[in-house]
């Protein structure tokens, strides 16, 4: 594999055949995380994450145009946001929803997670180890008990992070295409 062609945070990403099977691979990996998070296997969703992982969701706001790029989104460590968390609080959360009596999720929602328009944004080598960022688009499908459903449709910002075994999450930004909330509660990973 000619790595060389690939990597380089601030040239364009050559596509050859070490492209491909790059993004093949990445793509294969964030298919396999959806199918942790619907098969409601948690924990091992938490393991994909590294020690230092930050995982954001801002919330949106209706603004004029031309204020867009200043002020649509909420900013990590700024204000109020849906999410802005680490691995610790992740755990915490997933800790919650498997006691199995955690108000929103008894019975345990049922949940479809699409990853699509996966693209390589950028590869570098970080500290010895290749960094990858990623940008895709999901739909997550929530049914709870009989009659509610939800859809959370938007766009993911990873940094993957290869590791000895397989990639890992070190960094995660979703922005979600409504600025209202209209499911009753959130407790569906993204």
């Amino acid at each position: 594999m000619s790595s060389g062609t690939i990597s380089g945070t601030n040239r364009k990403l050559v596509r050859d055949e070490a492209y491909y099977r790059l993004k093949s691979d990445v793509e294969d990996f964030l298919h396999a995380e959806a199918d942790l998070l619907d098969d409601r296997r948690f924990k091992d969703w938490l393991e994909l994450f590294t020690e230092d992982v930050t995982y954001f969701m801002p919330i949106r706001h209706n603004v004029k145009f031309g204020q867009h790029a200043e002020r649509e989104n909420t900013r990590s460590g700024e204000g109020i946001s849906w999410f802005d968390e680490d691995k610790w609080t992740l755990g915490k959360r997933v800790d919650q929803i498997l006691t199995g009596v955690h108000y929103a999720e008894e019975p345990l929602s049922r949940v479809c997670h699409l990853v699509s328009n996966v693209q390589l944004l950028a590869v570098r080598e970080h500290d010895g180890q290749r960094e990858v960022d990623v940008r895709s688009r999901f739909l997550v499908y929530q049914n709870r008990v009989e009659y509610e459903t939800y859809l959370f449709v938007g766009k993911r910002t990873d940094t993957l992070r290869q590791s000895e075994q397989d990639w890992m999450i070190a960094r995660r930004e979703i922005i979600l295409d409504q600025n209202v909330l209209l499911a009753k509660n959130l407790t569906t990973f993204f």
